[in-house]
């Protein structure tokens, strides 16, 4: 029996030494325990690295979509950059001065177009030390005397020149004209000047501004280009005779002519990454996943939609920014889905989702305020005054809207005062169109069959 012992003993030696059993258990515990630590550090690292790069690629595609780049391609315009970037030369190489008008509709790429020539003219060599820009927009310079200033500013003649200090608006005009005229084709350095929503600058009193920019540009002093972007056809039209005369009536025009082929070509370059991105095996899965999006059917059906609406990039950019609004480290890639959910975004009625969700007795309340405005020309008026209204119309026997009682509109005046208020001041900042009281009968009628109501709570369906 104790040979027995002895052998199951000397078969089993742990039973002998707990001890070592327990320091045996505790270090696999142990080693469990750092594992795991171990891979849950690594995990998050990885998480740490793949937000990184999804921040990276947010920060790339929203540049390029929201500012223009002259880094990414020029689409359907290579004919009109070929031409304003020779115009450009020759004004910046040669010293010939001219002017020219690009017209186009918004969002046709006309900003684009230029940003691209100056961005090759200033990789010319000598020429980025001798030239000068400067940049207007009718929107920020609404008369000559802030054009002026902002001209003067930009080319670094502001207050102070020698001992002269200028201030008024007649100083500065014949400053700045003396300066430009009293140069020459061999020793001034070329100016070149942009004026964004040209069509404004027409509106200027007696076109001040454009008549003395564009006569230097006609007369063999200081070599100088008028670069004009407009989205009006007719832009020739609001030019005085003076100031006709003296134009180029050079134009170039962006039409937004390519085909859907080509619209699927830039939806797949403006969604990929460039070369240059630090994580070259990120890239290429990123770019991997934007061609087969291309190919899927369900996106092509959504661009072509989108297509068929508009064809200018800005409305592509706005789609493909919603899309990429949905990127995140656990969802890093967009999906068909997402561009449907943003094509659906980009549909939708902003107008009609103002008065989303109203009642007929809201909306009754919202047409009341809207007639009290037209007729008191946008005086004061009160809620009782809006009630009146509202029973001046239901009183019409041509007409058979409930009457609703006034504790039953007092209780909407004070429940739903501030959503009127707001629905009623966002529709007349939208110039939006309400509909008439005539029209309340088709409203009434569609909602009674979709829920009819029932039997004496006719006041209750609208409470």
């Amino acid at each position: 029996m104790a040979t027995h012992s002895n052998v199951l003993a000397w078969r089993i030696p742990w039973a002998e030494e707990p001890e070592r059993l327990q320091s045996m258990g505790s270090q696999r515990v142990r080693h469990e325990i750092s594992f795991v630590e171990m891979s849950s550090r690594k995990s998050k690292s990885s998480n740490l690295i793949q937000a990184d790069y999804v921040s990276q690629v947010q920060r790339i595609l929203r540049e390029r979509f929201c500012h223009q780049s002259p880094h990414g391609n020029l689409f359907g315009v290579q004919v009109q950059y070929k031409h304003l970037i020779e115009l450009l030369k020759r004004t910046a190489i040669h010293g010939e001065s001219n002017s020219v008008l690009i017209i186009g509709p918004r969002g046709s790429g006309k900003t684009m177009l230029i940003n691209h020539a100056l961005k090759e003219l200033m990789e010319v060599e000598g020429v980025s030390e001798n030239i000068l820009q400067v940049h207007l927009n009718g929107l920020l310079q609404i008369n000559d005397k802030i054009a002026l200033k902002e001209i003067t500013r930009q080319l670094n003649l502001e207050n102070v020149v020698g001992d002269k200090v200028f201030g008024s608006f007649a100083e500065n005009l014949s400053f700045l004209l003396e300066a430009l005229k009293k140069g020459d084709r061999t020793s001034s350095c070329p100016v070149i000047f942009i004026l964004d929503e040209f069509d404004l600058f027409a509106h200027h009193k007696n076109q001040t501004l454009l008549y003395n920019l564009l006569d230097i540009s006609q007369s063999a002093q200081t070599p100088v280009v008028i670069i004009g972007l407009t989205c009006r056809l007719d832009i020739l039209e609001l030019l005085e005779k003076r100031v006709k005369s003296r134009f180029s009536h050079r134009q170039i025009h962006l039409m937004n002519s390519f085909s859907f082929p080509q619209y699927l070509k830039i939806f797949k370059e403006q969604l990929s990454l460039p070369s240059i991105f630090p994580e070259k095996i990120f890239a290429e899965k990123w770019n991997e996943n934007v061609q087969s999006l291309s190919e899927d059917r369900s996106v092509k059906e959504v661009l072509q939609k989108h297509f068929n609406v508009s064809k200018n990039l800005r409305s592509l950019h706005m789609l493909l920014m919603l899309a990429l609004n949905r990127v995140t480290p656990s969802h890093p890639f967009i999906t068909a889905a997402d561009l449907m959910e943003a094509n659906q975004l980009c549909s939708m009625d902003s107008k009609g989702n103002i008065v989303h969700g109203l009642s007929v007795l809201e909306i009754c309340l919202i047409i009341a305020m809207k007639h009290l405005n037209d007729i008191y020309e946008e005086e004061p008026f009160n809620f009782q005054m809006v009630y009146n209204e509202f029973q001046k119309f239901v009183q019409r026997k041509a007409h058979s809207v409930y009457n609703f009682e006034k504790p039953v509109v007092m209780k909407v005046r004070f429940f739903s005062a501030d959503r009127l208020i707001f629905v009623y001041f966002d529709c007349i900042y939208h110039s939006f169109t309400f509909i008439s009281f005539e029209t309340l009968d088709i409203i009434r009628n569609f909602i009674q069959n979709r829920h009819p109501p029932k039997k004496n709570s006719k006041n209750e369906m609208f409470e």
